[in-house]
């Protein structure tokens, strides 16, 4: 009889760094209880044995001791720097140690939002117009038309977008320009607005085995204190937020057909979200991707997704596993 796999499971909990002193804000891309719980059993449902690591902390000492497992599923975020998605996975190939989603470059280059989007075009994905902001001087060089739309340069979960981020006017361009530098520490991406329909489509896969989960449209009520997918709607989705299954037509074909290219492009594994927004023209942009998504089985996107296709969300985690196994036995 086959030995049981272990997976050794890596991740940041909100309430550990609450604990430490930081704000709700600074812990907002990090994970609940109840997520880790719903990972860790479905894992065990799959048939794997379970080791609950923490946070990349932990996971140095662990590696040090000599601890190993046959496999490390990190969903872990990171705390500081703009390549802090990567620490986790530059720590496990520095151990030779096998794991889940994408490799140390893709997760760096996919949180700064100004280099995912070079490296997207350059392979053809259509990005919205503008340019990185490093101080309020800046703004004289651009050449943009309003309205813009001002966002941190690497941060997730809607941190810093909020009613001041589409900017109708010099002045609060200036303003919100100023006080996302300020507030984040890091330059901020000015854009051209896109005022159509927003949605996010889930991917399974590595390379040519790449391919389309399915896509949600992110709506936001007429209740919503805030009319984009700001930080503030982002974490009271259930009050003002419906997200709604599409398939089918031309505009969610090329949706997904934006999405996996992007996907492709940034070279991610296993899975990810790419973030869509239709522009003035009625075309779909890019917007961000996430090579580490949510996956809480009712609050996250991808896992919603997948419901949405009738992908349970165990399947959806063994499918995941699957994917990553597939580097081990190469």
């Amino acid at each position: 009889m086959d030995r049981m796999k272990t997976i050794g499971f890596v991740y940041d909990l909100r309430s550990t760094y609450l604990a430490e002193g930081y704000s709700e804000e600074d812990v907002a891309e990090f994970d609940s209880e109840s997520t880790i719980r719903e990972l860790a059993d479905a894992l065990e449902r799959l048939g794997y044995k379970v080791d609950q690591i923490g946070h990349g902390r932990n996971l140095c000492a662990r590696l040090v001791k000599g601890d190993r497992w046959d496999l490390v599923f990190s969903i872990a975020e990171g705390l500081k720097g703009r390549s802090r998605e990567a620490q986790v996975p530059g720590l496990l190939e520095l151990y030779n140690q096998p794991y889940v989603f994408s490799d140390p470059l893709t997760c760096a280059v996919t949180l700064d939002k100004a280099v995912a989007r070079k490296l997207v075009r350059a392979e053809g994905v259509a990005v919205p117009d503008g340019d990185v902001v490093k101080t309020v001087s800046d703004l004289s060089g651009l050449n943009l038309s309003f309205p813009m739309f001002v966002k941190p340069v690497a941060e997730g979960t809607g941190k810093g977008i909020d009613g001041k981020s589409q900017v109708a006017n010099p002045e609060e361009l200036k303003q919100t320009v100023d006080d996302l530098i300020c507030r984040f520490n890091q330059p901020v991406l000015v854009e051209t607005y896109l005022p159509g329909r927003e949605f996010t489509t889930g991917l399974l896969g590595t390379g040519s085995d790449a391919s389309v989960l399915g896509t949600l449209e992110v709506r936001i009520l007429d209740s919503a204190p805030e009319k984009d997918y700001s930080f503030l709607v982002k974490e009271q989705c259930e009050s003002y937020v419906e997200y709604v299954p599409v398939r089918g037509g031309e505009l969610v074909a090329d949706v997904e057909h934006l999405a996996l290219a992007a996907y492709k492009a940034l070279e991610c594994r296993d899975a990810g979200r790419v973030d869509i927004r239709i522009g003035a023209d009625g075309k779909p942009y890019f917007m961000e991707l996430n090579p580490l998504p949510g996956l809480h089985p009712t609050h996250s996107d991808l896992p919603m997704i997948a419901t949405g296709v009738g992908l349970s969300y165990e399947n959806l985690i063994g499918t995941i596993i699957e994917s990553a196994m597939k580097r081990v036995t190469e």
